[in-house]
């Protein structure tokens, strides 16, 4: 398997085409997402195939996205900050270095919480994930702002009233 090139942006560097590649995350492309914080995906025109990958900063009361479920499984760990993880209509507090693990079918959401930013790495499987996926209504979510109100299986549906998310440079937003 052959390097990638890495393409210089206005935002920052990605990797159009297949192969292996290194880069920083302070160097890499983000997006600004608005109500759901900012984070970077790494990735280039094509999306990873296999298996997604973002680092996401939240202030307090941004979340990763509406409450919901899927086919395939997703990992989180939390490097630093402090969220609130949904569950299973659950409430449970997460610190840095916290990992939650949900396997296929699992209703969850993670927002952030506490006096300042959190940064969220989030891992899922692709494939799978547009088949399964299911926007649940839930009165828990719904403390957060992160329920929709009827359920879905359409993501257009469920971010009807959502802006966009703009693509964005590095802002200095992780540690060192």
């Amino acid at each position: 398997m052959p390097e990638a090139p890495l393409r210089e942006t206005k935002y920052g560097l990605v990797a159009d085409v297949d192969g292996w590649f290194v880069v920083n995350a302070r160097e890499a492309r983000w997006r600004d997402s608005g109500s759901f914080g900012l984070y970077c995906d790494f990735e280039g025109k094509r999306p990873f195939r296999q298996l997604g990958f973002n680092i996401s900063v939240l202030e307090p009361g941004q979340s990763l996205g509406f409450y919901h479920r899927e086919a395939a499984q997703e990992g989180f760990l939390v490097l630093a900050g402090t969220c609130v993880l949904i569950v299973q209509d659950e409430e449970r507090q997460l610190r840095a270095w916290d990992f939650v693990h949900c396997p296929p079918e699992t209703e969850h959401m993670i927002v952030g919480a506490g006096d300042g930013p959190s940064i969220v790495v989030a891992v899922g499987a692709r494939g799978l994930r547009r088949k399964g996926l299911v926007y649940v209504p839930s009165e828990v979510a719904a403390k957060y702002g992160v329920s929709v109100e009827k359920e879905t299986t359409k993501p257009a549906e469920a971010y009807a009233d959502v802006p966009r998310s703009r693509r964005v440079a590095y802002g200095g937003w992780l540690p060192d």
